[in-house]
């Protein structure tokens, strides 16, 4: 039940993805890389800075004023990232709805692994563009003109894609090819934007891009996801927003597509005419150029990966995500008759707490050893796991006929809400420890190695445990003798003889306990040597450049 985070994102992640989906971990993971010749004294510079709250207010504030359009630029440009991976999150909840299977949610989860594979790509971002229209420009406008016009095309067919009938549900292959180009589109937008941030700020107000990108990725999301359910749903719309019921919602997928890529095409418009891109000016980072080409620029990005420091920390990344299953978890309450608006809603309340636990958990964080945190929040992520199996075994037995009781949605917010404590005090710690160890030799790419990494650490994860929902569950056919629901066809006889396929064994609540043994294993074990990385000097995450 995490943040869609893969509707994701998250993560974006982040990823995942600070995400507002309670079925994906799409919260995003901010790539903070700095560049130029004094690129370590400049990275100590903004962790000492966050040290010392009065001396940063100090320097801040008079440069803040200058550059604030600069800041609400760069926070535009988030929040259109956030809107096409708000949409995708929405997705998964509506095919639930319309009894997909497990295996076509695992298979559309693929959506959400542009952000994890960008660093493919990212190097082409930093070392090819055009000098007359600006090193970023020459990736952001066509990508975001792309986004624009590819919304607008998809907005005449999705609703086809969606309708099921008889013997047919929605069509998951085109639905996945389609979304993931548009998050492709995302991520390269935003290898980009973050590129930009490092010469559109000063030095002494750089920091505030991170905070543009986790504040404005969560507010697009929330259009895309929180706002789209509710409008899309004719139950919410009925209830709170009309006085004479419909059988639809106020707008249709297709509806916030069209007009959402019209907004992209008309802003594009704009940033292109009216906004110059310079990487030289009073008071701004001098950034040199990093790279003389492609080449050159994968090469080192090959030289960074074979440190032994880097490839033990990608190896632990990629396996701190296994436990729980928490992409099946809303979908699980869906399926128990849990409406998907009602749950989209329930993020509401957690933006504002988004946005306060990264700004309260780096200062527990901005010290020498980050990934303490990260350990000491570790094993109560795995109780909440244990917790949301309970939820969701809970959740039936509540079910009345006006839904379900107001201390239901209660207890799934606080859920919900501690779930968010632990996952960002993962999350903050990992990216202190990025910025902290990154070697910004090539603009984003270093950091943009182990951001992208922990998405995938989250999204693999996420994906496994959906296509393993349905091979785990076994089910009966209850009525006709002599059925039985090992297979769809099967399962499907069962129902045209009358009869009903009961799970007898449901595989999330397999996947729960046996992730959290996996996910104790690792915190005894590989979670201490995640720790002592730490220990290790600066020299040992630095790459040689002429090597």
């Amino acid at each position: 039940m995490e943040p869609s985070d893969s509707v994701t994102h998250k993560n974006g992640r982040q990823r995942k993805t600070a995400a507002v989906n309670l079925q994906f971990d799409s919260i995003k993971d901010r790539e903070m890389g700095g560049s130029g010749p004094e690129a370590e004294e400049e990275a100590e510079g903004l962790l000492q800075g966050s040290d010392s709250e009065d001396r940063r207010r100090s320097k801040v504030r008079p440069g803040l004023r200058k550059e604030l359009w600069n800041i609400l630029l760069l926070l535009f440009l988030y929040v259109l990232q956030g809107i096409p991976l708000g949409l995708a999150g929405s997705i998964p909840l509506i095919m639930q709805s319309k009894s997909v299977s497990y295996k076509d949610q695992a298979f559309f989860s693929f959506v959400f692994w542009p952000f994890s594979l960008k660093l493919l790509w990212a190097p082409l971002v930093d070392a090819l563009y055009f000098s007359r229209f600006g090193r970023r420009k020459s990736w952001l406008i066509p990508t975001q003109y792309l986004l624009g016009l590819f919304m607008i095309c998809i907005s005449f067919t999705v609703d086809s894609l969606l309708q099921t009938d008889g013997s047919h549900g929605p069509n998951v292959v085109t639905l996945t090819a389609v979304f993931f180009v548009l998050a492709f589109l995302a991520a390269t937008q935003d290898i980009a934007v973050d590129g930009w941030a490092l010469t559109m700020l000063s030095r002494e107000n750089v920091g505030y891009a991170s905070t543009c990108n986790s504040v404005g990725q969560t507010a697009g999301y929330f259009l895309g996801n929180v706002l789209f359910l509710a409008l899309e749903s004719a139950n919410f719309c009925n209830k709170y927003l009309r006085s004479e019921p419909k059988d639809t919602g106020l707008v249709t997928l297709a509806d916030f597509l069209f007009y959402g890529g019209v907004v992209f095409f008309i802003s594009t418009t704009l940033v292109a005419i009216f906004k110059r891109e310079s990487e030289r000016s009073h008071g701004k980072r001098t950034v040199p150029k990093e790279t003389q080409g492609v080449l050159e620029t994968y090469k080192l990005l090959f030289s960074i990966i074979k440190l032994p420091t880097v490839l033990s920390f990608c190896t632990l990344l990629l396996t701190a995500k296994v436990p729980p299953p928490d992409a099946v978890t809303g979908l699980k309450l869906v399926e128990a008759g849990v409406p998907k608006e009602q749950l989209a809603l329930l993020a509401v309340p957690m933006v504002p707490l988004q946005i306060l636990l990264p700004l309260i958990i780096s200062k527990y964080t901005a010290g020498p050893r980050p990934l303490d945190v990260f350990y000491k929040a570790f094993p109560f992520r795995l109780l909440i796991g244990l917790g949301y199996a309970l939820l969701v075994w809970w959740t039936p037995s509540l079910k009345q006929d006006g839904g379900f009781p107001v201390y239901y949605y209660a207890i799934v917010l606080l859920s919900y809400a501690l779930h968010q404590v632990t996952l960002y005090s993962m999350y903050v710690a990992c990216m202190a420890f990025h910025a902290k160890v990154s070697d910004p030799l090539i603009g984003g790419t270093y950091m943009t190695l182990l951001n992208t990494v922990t998405n995938l650490g989250g999204n693999w994860p996420s994906t496994v445990a959906l296509w393993l929902v349905d091979p785990l569950t076994s089910k009966e056919c209850q009525g006709p003798a002599g059925q039985s629901c090992d297979s769809l066809d099967e399962a499907t006889l069962c129902v045209k003889e009358g009869g009903v396929c009961v799970a007898t064994l449901d595989g999330y609540y397999v996947e729960s306990v046996v992730c959290v043994v996996i996910g104790l294993a690792w915190w005894l074990w590989l979670g201490k040597k995640m720790k002592r990385l730490q220990e290790e000097s600066p020299a040992a995450w630095r790459c040689k450049v002429n090597q």
